[in-house]
């Protein structure tokens, strides 16, 4: 099976959101993408609780001052496609309210003709849980709750659910997933992020800068945990998010999706055959407008077709 790719939407400060979400979404369709999506982020305090993704003396990144809200984002992106697929990776699912964010997805995939990916992370960030007033030190147990709700919400009326932070009677609950559910995809490389993923979820959605190393040893310790569990891990699928950074000429010392385009399509062939499914190409961090983001997708796709990527 071929290597399916995406496509990251605009949406941090640097863009006009009224506008480039559609022309982007639009653009990503015409030049045969597979799926569009969106990322989370909800604040930049200029005292940050922790560094960045924890690491030590990572400062944060200036676009964390601004990012459209994922769902707002992938609708706009619904009502302007027919085929590609919705995707967020990721949601940071103990920040919404369980039942309110099942019912949101639910809508938006009868909304898009049944195209919604739900990817879930537990979040990193203190401060973001200060502002959605959200216990970080229970946020696994808040992700596991936010599960067993979509779950509930998505599956057949009524539906009922006792959790600690959720509670509905037996109720009427729509409208309903095209498919009956959305496919999850689950973010976190741990064991007990990964253990998660192989009982609960449909996929691994991992982000970083490791390519196909990454996703190599990923899909190593998932098939691992898998056979432990008792599930075929050829079930969960991986999308990887590439936040790229195209060079006009090609490098000698560089990263995984650094370098110019045919490089970063060399990288594209060494994750499928790592095991990747799909990558998710994000570009929005380094382009200048809404048309050199479309530009390079378009070199980035047609670039890959000729490859046979």
């Amino acid at each position: 099976m071929a290597l399916r790719l995406g496509l990251g939407l605009p949406q941090t400060g640097t863009y006009d959101l009224s506008t480039d979400v559609t022309a982007a979404a639009r653009a990503a369709e015409e030049l045969g993408y597979d799926s569009v999506w969106v990322l989370e982020r909800v604040m930049r305090p200029e005292q940050p609780l922790d560094d960045m993704y924890l690491i030590p003396g990572q400062p944060w990144a200036q676009y964390f001052s601004s990012v459209a809200d994922p769902l707002v984002t992938l609708s706009l992106a619904a009502a302007v496609t027919e085929r590609v697929t919705l995707g967020s990776a990721v949601l940071i699912g103990p920040l919404h309210q369980p039942f309110l964010l099942a019912r949101a997805l639910g809508s938006l995939d009868a909304a898009s003709g049944g195209r919604v990916v739900a990817g879930f992370g537990t979040g990193w960030s203190r401060d973001e849980f200060a502002a959605a007033n959200v216990d970080y030190k229970s946020r696994g147990a808040a992700l596991d709750e936010l599960l067993d709700v979509c779950a509930a919400v998505w599956g057949e009326n009524p539906a009922a659910y006792e959790g600690k932070r959720t509670r509905f009677t037996p109720s009427d609950i729509g409208p309903k997933p095209v498919a009956g559910r959305i496919p999850v995809l689950l973010a976190g490389s741990n064991d007990k992020a990964l253990r998660r993923l192989v009982r609960r979820a449909d996929g691994w959605v991992p982000s970083g800068g490791g390519g196909a190393e990454q996703v190599a040893a990923g899909r190593a310790r998932i098939a691992e945990l898998a056979a432990e569990e008792g599930r075929d891990p050829a079930e969960l699928s991986t999308t990887l998010r590439a936040f790229l950074d195209i060079t006009d000429k090609s490098l000698d010392n560089r990263r995984p999706f650094q370098g110019s385009v045919e490089q970063i399509v060399e990288d594209l062939a060494d994750t499928a055959k790592a095991g990747a499914d799909e990558v998710l190409l994000d570009t929005q961090l380094l382009c200048r407008d809404v048309q050199e983001l479309i530009e390079r997708a378009r070199a980035l796709r047609e670039t890959a077709t000729e490859a046979g990527v």
